[in-house]
């Protein structure tokens, strides 16, 4: 690991210590606050080859699908409703660019309700491998480059908990303030990091998924450093079924010592992970989660009521 850690943000190297985190794979990290810009960070940064081990075929999900067909077509539920969202913001034969499309759901929902021009983004792998089989998304397989699109070329660019991997996030926004249309939207999603969730929980928090996610922004800091490149904000939504209440019942179940997010990779699939750990237990641990997602929904409609649900979806319009 290296000895000296920067801002993944603005490259300060002036932080304050919050507390530790462990990952799956046993590396421990510190959860940092950047005093000058206020991002959140791992420190120290992980290495090329942490990252390597951390997005490797397992963190894809090892069957045909990232989840096992259940979980997928739940996923699915809300690959749609996103689309819906989506498609209200985009004009006919509008362009939209979707930044970490992975396995191409959303943008093939997108095409079922509407003629548009599909643009997606993701990394080598079996995401991009999945999303190669949607014909009518135009994909590019690597790092978001914006000099593969012309200035002011989009109608809609997404990102949904994408951000928090990006290893250059500021060059990204940047990048993203030259593509989008003078009155076009972005709309993006991450984890709260000013949650009760996250407040609650701290480095056994779900949302957390060290060493993948490598910055944090509380809401109020996020809007301000869109509005510095001109985008204005239309709606925030603190509201998820999709990511919240399995937030609260995963973090739960790390906070109680159970090996970190083991049920989140059994619904991967993940059978190296979970292989020396006993079935009955896991067992529990999905009877946990049954009965106790209903709960967690109506804990989600408090905590983003208070706008302090785990995570956070922004629409942001350029001017």
């Amino acid at each position: 690991m290296s000895t000296k850690s920067t801002c993944r943000y603005c490259n300060s190297t002036i932080f304050e210590f919050k507390y530790e985190v462990t990952d799956i794979f046993g590396d421990t990290y510190s959860m940092v606050q950047c005093i000058d810009c206020r991002a959140y960070f791992l420190s120290p940064l992980p290495t090329p080859e942490q990252l390597q081990k951390a997005y490797a075929p397992s963190y894809y999900g090892d069957n045909d699908k990232k989840f096992k067909p259940v979980f997928e077509n739940v996923m699915d539920f809300f690959r749609n409703q996103r689309a819906k969202m989506a498609t209200k913001y985009l004009p006919e034969n509008g362009k939209i660019l979707d930044i970490g499309c992975g396995n191409g759901g959303f943008l093939a929902s997108v095409h079922k309700r509407g003629k548009y021009q599909l643009f997606g983004i993701e990394m080598d792998g079996k995401a991009a491998q999945r999303a190669q089989q949607h014909p009518e998304i135009n994909l590019t397989i690597g790092a978001f480059n914006s000099t593969s699109f012309p200035n002011h070329s989009f109608d809609l660019i997404t990102l949904f908990h994408v951000f928090e991997h990006l290893e250059n996030p500021s060059e990204t926004l940047d990048s993203i303030g030259y593509l989008v249309k003078k009155d076009g939207y972005l709309i993006i999603s991450f984890p709260n990091i000013a949650s009760r969730q996250s407040r609650r929980f701290t480095s056994n928090w779900l949302h957390l998924d060290p060493p993948r996610h490598l910055q944090f922004f509380e809401p109020k800091d996020f809007i301000s450093i869109m509005g510095k490149r001109g985008f204005q904000l239309v709606k925030e939504d603190y509201f998820s079924i999709e990511q919240n209440p399995y937030g609260l019942i995963q973090s739960t179940l790390n906070r109680w010592g159970i090996k970190r997010d083991l049920l989140f990779e059994s619904m991967k699939g993940n059978q190296d992970y979970i292989a020396d750990y006993p079935k009955w237990k896991l067992k529990f641990q999905k009877l946990f989660f049954m009965m106790y997602f209903a709960f967690g929904i109506i804990i989600d409609c408090y905590e983003s009521f208070k706008k302090k649900g785990a995570t956070v979806l922004f629409i942001f319009q350029k001017k």
